[in-house]
């Protein structure tokens, strides 16, 4: 599930759809996945390699 929620906000899906698919009472909670996803954005050095 983590897999499929860090692929939804890399892929622009609003952080309260992510919250409530994930049944988080509160946004920090969910907030901790767009940290995994922005790490994996970073990691990518060319536009082209996507």
């Amino acid at each position: 599930m983590a897999e499929s929620c860090i692929y939804l906000l890399e892929n622009g899906t609003d952080l309260r759809y992510v919250q409530l698919l994930l049944e988080h009472n509160s946004t920090k909670t969910t907030e901790i996945y767009t940290l995994v996803a922005r790490n994996s954005l970073i990691k990518i050095k060319n536009l082209l390699d996507l």
